[in-house]
């Protein structure tokens, strides 16, 4: 496995460049802003992933308004208490996209969230005190106990709310198969485990959050 000095050259290279290879690197937000934020604010970010998977992103961007008049601002204590008959009424409201299932899983993060929340305060407060260390726990954590969290949607989703995960676009892991740290797409746990063993150690090496090392990696394919 590479040091982090050489991959990071290398992907500057491919970029033309230190100034336009940092230019494109993300940020994670502080603890603080995780735990300042609404439950509400990530239950509409656990939904607008759902229902982005496998579906043209546009299409849900333009509809989100209808989407927060529908689930009521994503208050959790009132989604999380939506009925079956409430469930079979969104499936034919035309103000968002049709699709039971995913309709469904508002309901069931909604108890995820309330859950998390008697047992830490706040669904923010759970996220600012997970260890950045374990984040394939957080995915783990996601998949277990959320609804349709798993995979790339969970990840996702800790992404766009600021959390400091790496997300194994398809580039990602071909650099991370490439470096002798995987043989294919990660799902066992020795994989995911050798998958954050080696982002800890370019981490340490760095000082860089793991959403700039993952971005790294993918510009060096």
């Amino acid at each position: 496995m590479d040091s982090f000095d050489s991959i990071f050259q290398r992907a500057a290279e491919r970029k033309g460049g230190v100034a336009e290879l940092e230019a494109i690197l993300p940020g994670a937000v502080s603890d603080r802003t995780l735990r300042s934020r609404k439950d509400s604010f990530y239950l509409a970010e656990m939904t607008k992933c759902v229902f982005r998977s496998g579906f043209v992103w546009q299409i849900i961007e333009n509809k989100w308004p209808g989407f927060e008049a529908a689930f009521d601002g994503f208050d959790v204590s009132g989604c999380a208490m939506l009925s079956d008959e409430d469930l079979e009424r969104l499936a034919s409201d035309e103000r968002i996209v049709r699709n039971a299932r995913k309709i469904q899983s508002v309901r069931a993060n909604a108890q995820f969230i309330a859950d998390v929340r008697d047992e830490q305060g706040s669904f923010g407060a759970f996220l600012a005190g997970w260890p950045r260390e374990d984040f394939t726990g957080m995915w783990t954590c996601l998949k277990q106990r959320g609804d349709r969290l798993g995979g790339q949607t969970g990840r996702f989703f800790l992404r766009f709310v600021g959390w400091d995960t790496p997300v194994l676009s398809e580039d990602v892991v071909r650099a991370l198969i490439g470096q002798g740290v995987i043989e294919k797409a990660p799902t066992s746990r020795k994989a995911l485990a050798a998958v954050q063993s080696a982002f800890n150690q370019w981490h340490a090496e760095s000082g860089r959050p793991f959403c700039q090392v993952s971005r790294i990696l993918s510009a060096t394919i």
